[in-house]
């Protein structure tokens, strides 16, 4: 994907002499992180890259904690991280092996047989929330930070569509936390889905997750349809803006056609 080429251009500059180039990518929940940073990888890896990536969800408290603390109906703030844990990572990438926590979205919770020991990497994306004074850090904990940007309406849109799609897989797994929707119908599973969108990951974004773009390196605009439309650079996205999407120009006009000449009154045509 020619974007992802130039979003490297952008970035590399940013690289470390020595170590992994500790790459963040955060915004709201469903812009498409994870797709965006697998995506990233993927053509990492295919210029010869040695790249890892890894998830801020590993580092959420377990749900049976967020219980205990009364922040169930949280999950996302910044409250309900292990901030030190991440910081800790971060760190220790950089200087050796180091072991990232794993999530499960089927249980969605923590689940130590995900977690992954990582040796330190050319390039290591990091993707999620929890990420906003990562970068602002004395000294950063990431090298480099890409928020992706959309309408709030599309966001709504896309995170209502990802749970009823939860919710069909879920329907005859036991094992998935989406089974205990399994008795709405679709009009209900979405107007739930609504609900949570609304309060609470729409406040989340608005107080939270979008303080993050005024430490970002590079703010990636996604249309409706999930394509990019344009990268801004600078800090927080407010220097240069670069359109990926083709110039719409008004169809050229053509030429009017003469129409013939009416005949003088009185006279016969020549």
């Amino acid at each position: 994907m020619e974007e992802l080429a130039e979003i490297w251009t952008l970035l590399e500059p940013l690289r470390p002499r020595d170590g992994p180039f500790v790459v963040g990518v955060t915004g709201a929940v469903a812009v498409g992180k994870s797709t965006f940073a697998a995506g990233f990888r993927d053509w990492l890896v295919g210029a010869a890259m040695r790249t890892e990536l890894v998830c801020t969800d590993g580092f959420l408290i377990d749900n049976a904690e967020l219980d205990r603390r009364g922040l169930a109906l949280r999950k996302g703030f910044p409250e309900t991280y292990d901030a030190a844990a991440l910081a800790s990572a971060l760190t220790g990438i950089r200087r050796g092996p180091t072991v990232f926590p794993g999530y499960s979205h089927l249980t969605y919770d923590i689940d130590p047989a995900l977690g992954r020991r990582i040796e330190p990497p050319q390039v290591l994306i990091i993707e999620g929330l929890g990420l906003n004074g990562t970068r602002a850090a004395a000294p950063p904990l990431i090298d480099a930070l890409v928020y992706l940007h959309a309408d709030e309406a599309a966001l709504e849109a896309w995170f209502v569509d990802r749970f009823v799609d939860f919710w069909r897989a879920g329907a005859n797994d036991p094992s998935s936390f989406y089974a205990r929707f399994a008795p709405f119908s679709e009009a209900e599973a979405r107007g739930f889905a609504t609900q949570v969108w609304r309060g609470i990951n729409l406040p989340n974004l608005r107080q939270h997750i979008s303080l993050a773009r005024a430490e970002a390196d590079i703010v990636i605009e996604k249309a409706a349809d999930h394509v990019i439309g344009a990268i801004l650079t600078g800090p927080g996205g407010s220097a240069t803006r670069r359109s990926l999407q083709p110039e719409r120009r008004p169809p050229a006009r053509s030429a009017p056609t003469a129409r013939p000449r009416a005949p003088d009154r009185g006279r016969a045509p020549a």
